[in-house]
């Protein structure tokens, strides 16, 4: 599970992995065939629908799924974590556009914005509905 599918295929290129094109499975399950996938972006770039595969060099097959945004009870509401440095980022990202669009919608700046994106941060991984 990836935050990134793009970030995390191009780190795993710079180390000399062979990885596939970002794509989406054309049927349910399909991602796991060897040809039962459409080598193309997912539409509208869904989170759980963006896959990657790559083998190690022992010739294991590993399956990226990108996930964006969990759905409601995959995780506990109460604890909230990042995998890395760069989902960290990411998440920090998407917490900042959205944050712009609150601004813009109050017409003012927000001064609390630190516990805003806490807000957004904990509601974006537990699948919560996300502040506005």
């Amino acid at each position: 599970m990836v935050s990134d599918i793009e970030a995390a295929r191009d780190q795993l290129l710079a180390g000399g992995a062979d990885v596939s094109e970002v794509f989406h499975a054309g049927a349910p399950g399909a991602q796991f065939e060897p040809d039962g996938s459409d080598s193309v972006r997912a539409p509208g770039a869904a989170t759980y629908s963006c896959f990657a595969t790559f083998r190690d060099p022992d010739g294991n097959s590993w399956l990226l799924q990108e996930i964006t945004t969990r759905l409601p009870g995959r995780i506990d509401a109460v604890e909230t974590t990042f995998a890395s440095r760069a989902d960290l980022a990411s998440a920090l990202r998407r917490a900042k556009e959205a944050h712009a669009e609150h601004e813009r919608r109050t017409g003012q700046a927000d001064e609390n914005w630190p516990d805003w994106y806490a807000a957004y941060l904990v509601a974006e991984q537990a699948g919560t509905d996300l502040p506005t």
